[in-house]
């Protein structure tokens, strides 16, 4: 993490019974310059302890949490109000974010924040979220939540993982249609953080670029406009009309020239496939960039899989 993007922070939510550091080992599979290289990535635990066996018991170390509880029709939750407030209070405390990235419960936990962020129910001092990376998501399903949560596409750029063998598959692809513009990256994979081939890899690391980019660029113009209202201050007033006037004269000049170059729902909910052809970018400082090997514990890496077809 270089230069101005050491400040984009990315809180990540782990899934149902795990913890933060299980997911720091999931996104482990995941090739570092994707996001390690370009975000801080903070791993909190679930507010509350597990309430019962964790799937990944015997595979990776306790202790295990929850963000909170619910019943096996996904209908009515426990402590959620109560998690919601610990979860804005950790991120009005650590914050800003930039964006937020969770796997399965995580997922559906970080939608509904930015659901309830859009329509001005929690976190109206904070920043504007820019990211969100969901894994295995689902929407909540009681009304009140989803009459509040859903009532507007969020505009938030999304990815959204969905597996080909994942038991909320069709719920994923529900909660995608939510967002506006999503980019859906399938695997063959079923419940879990699924590693990623060449093709996937490009797409998210074009993604993600796109992100930093305009990141760079909106920085990158408050600075510009931070200079302009220093220069106003530091000269004469009968001074300042020409100066706006030369800034003016450029930026026609800049314009011309570039004109003259070149977790738990049934199966019965089921939506229409988003197909998402916006995935170019300008970001072209990425297209060349080497990819770094990472050597795995590929037999942890294999279990923890295998594992969370279960969770």
């Amino acid at each position: 993490m270089e230069g101005q993007n050491q400040n984009m922070k990315i809180l990540c939510l782990h899934g149902f019974r795990t913890s933060g550091k299980f997911l720091q080992k999931q996104i482990s599979k995941w090739d570092p310059s994707l996001f390690l290289h370009h975000f801080q990535m903070d791993f909190p635990d679930g507010l509350f302890s597990a309430g019962g066996k964790s799937d990944i018991e015997g595979i990776f170390p306790p202790p295990y949490f929850e963000w909170f509880q619910f019943n096996k029709e996904f209908t009515e939750y426990t402590n959620l109000e109560e998690c919601i407030s610990h979860l804005c209070q950790y991120i009005t405390h650590n914050g800003p974010f930039h964006g937020l990235l969770g796997f399965s419960q995580g997922a559906t936990l970080g939608a509904l924040l930015l659901g309830y962020k859009a329509q001005g129910k929690v976190l109206k001092e904070h920043p504007p979220f820019k990211m969100f990376v969901s894994i295995s998501g689902s929407k909540f399903r009681e009304p009140s939540i989803c009459e509040v949560a859903y009532k507007d596409k969020i505009n938030v750029k999304s990815v959204h993982f969905i597996g080909a063998k994942d038991w909320l598959k069709l719920p994923s692809e529900d909660l995608a249609t939510s967002f506006h513009d999503p980019l859906i990256i399938r695997h063959p994979q079923g419940h879990t953080v699924p590693r990623l081939d060449e093709v996937s890899t490009e797409q998210l690391r074009k993604w993600i670029a796109n992100i930093v980019f305009d990141n760079k660029d909106s920085i990158s113009k408050g600075e510009e406009h931070d200079e302009q209202e220093t220069r106003k201050v530091d000269t004469p007033n009968e001074m300042q009309n020409n100066i706006i006037d030369d800034d003016n004269n450029n930026n026609q000049i800049n314009a011309l020239e570039s004109a003259t170059t070149e977790e738990e729902i049934p199966k019965e909910m089921q939506n229409k496939i988003i197909i998402n052809n916006n995935n170019q970018i300008n970001a072209s400082e990425f297209a060349g960039k080497e990819h770094k090997v990472v050597i795995q514990d590929k037999s942890i890496n294999t279990q923890i899989d295998a594992s969370q077809d279960a969770l």
